[in-house]
């Protein structure tokens, strides 16, 4: 049974950080891209950055470049999302997704002072 389970979330001021983790049990974890996605109250699901499975080659959404990082620990099963400097616009659930599009519960992650 595939389980995706995220954690870290949280109340942080603008500016603040916050990483994200996702342990992934249930598939060859190791060979799937992931992606994080995050979905704001009455907006769309988007999404955020996705790493291939050996962690080779990343990509970010431009509205996160330069601020988040994603990256992936293969020995652990877990995916991680470093977010630095967070806009009150980051204020979303944020959910990690395998290769067959099967998502987390999600973490909630709220910017504001």
């Amino acid at each position: 049974q595939v389980q995706l389970v995220e954690s870290g979330g949280g109340l942080v001021q603008p500016g603040g950080s916050l990483r994200l983790s996702c342990v992934a049990s249930g598939f060859p974890f190791h060979t799937d891209t992931m992606t994080w996605v995050r979905q704001a109250p009455g907006k769309r699901l988007e999404w955020v950055s996705w790493i291939t499975g050996d962690g080779g080659d990343t990509n970010y959404r431009d509205s996160v470049k330069g601020r988040f990082i994603i990256s992936r620990d293969n020995a652990k099963n877990t995916l991680y999302l470093q977010m630095n400097n967070l806009k009150p616009d980051d204020t979303a659930v944020y959910r990690c997704v395998n290769k067959a599009g099967i998502r987390g519960q999600g973490t909630q992650v709220t910017v504001s002072s």
